[in-house]
């Protein structure tokens, strides 16, 4: 039998000293242990990664999140059912997350939401009328733990702007990946929302994207790789980790006219105000 290929070890972008990861998937990048998340954080560290946020998108994903923040110093977690799968935000998942969402090394609920993309592509993926019930449970539990909001949307654009308008206030809601139109961001960063970019703000035809990152203010920008997805170029469609997320900081970077080390302490200094870290 043939040996299965290794996947590659993505390059790291050069240093930046201060760099987050506001939201990645260290479980999904492979790192399930103490000792493999470890790794994959030693090489972000090696490119001037300061601290992240590895995320849960199911109960199963989300242990595996808190275990990694709780085992090491750079690592914090965000726990929640992502909104295709809240047909399993049962009881025991509920009393579970809550829980969860007590514990120091938990510093947001998530990722929830809402996803039309999937419904009715798969058999599995909640109706919307669940996904809605879902998220306005995360929310409750955001605001009742202290702890910030993060958000999945997916060609939800008005759904999810309307359920956050009548729902109780986190302490910060977080648009992970924020891929929507311009004047969505407006609206979003007029609310008070964080917008947070993956490596698709890099890809050449995001213009729209990128204007949505220069006119966002400091308080309200968050860069993320949503590794192992979301590569930014010029690595697009290989294997994503946090060590690359410097890609996205020097792009965003360039387009906001600001040095690359000033942006990267921004952003260090919102990361810890949106997810309640304390110095």
């Amino acid at each position: 039998m043939a040996k299965k290929k290794s996947r590659p070890v993505p390059v790291p972008a050069p240093p930046l000293p201060g760099i987050v990861d506001a939201h990645t998937h260290l479980a999904s990048c492979g790192a399930r242990t103490p000792g493999e998340v470890a790794e994959i954080v030693g090489r972000a560290v090696g490119a001037g990664v300061e601290k992240l946020c590895t995320v849960g998108d199911g109960l199963a994903e989300a242990e595996l999140a808190l275990a990694a923040a709780q085992s090491n110093e750079r690592v914090f977690a965000a726990c929640a059912v992502h909104p295709t799968r809240a047909l399993e935000l049962d009881e025991a998942a509920r009393a579970r997350l809550t829980n969860m969402a007590a514990d120091p090394r938990c510093v947001a609920v998530g990722e929830t939401g809402l996803d039309t993309y999937w419904i009715g592509k798969s058999d599995t993926c909640a109706p919307l009328e669940i996904q809605e019930e879902a998220l306005r449970w995360h929310i409750d539990l955001a605001v009742a733990s202290g702890k910030a909001l993060m958000i999945h949307n997916r060609e939800a654009d008005a759904e999810l702007m309307r359920v956050l308008a009548d729902a109780p206030t986190p302490r910060a809601t977080i648009l992970h990946c924020f891929s929507s139109p311009l004047e969505m961001a407006e609206e979003a960063l007029a609310r008070g929302y964080v917008l947070s970019f993956a490596g698709n703000v890099t890809f050449r035809r995001n213009e729209e994207l990128r204007e949505a990152a220069r006119i966002a203010p400091a308080r309200q920008l968050l860069i993320e790789t949503d590794a192992p997805y979301m590569t930014p170029e010029p690595f697009r469609g290989g294997r994503n980790e946090p060590a690359i997320v410097g890609y996205t900081a020097y792009c965003l970077a360039e387009v906001r006219g600001q040095e690359p080390a000033e942006f990267a302490a921004e952003l260090n200094k919102t990361f810890d105000e949106v997810y309640g870290i304390l110095s």
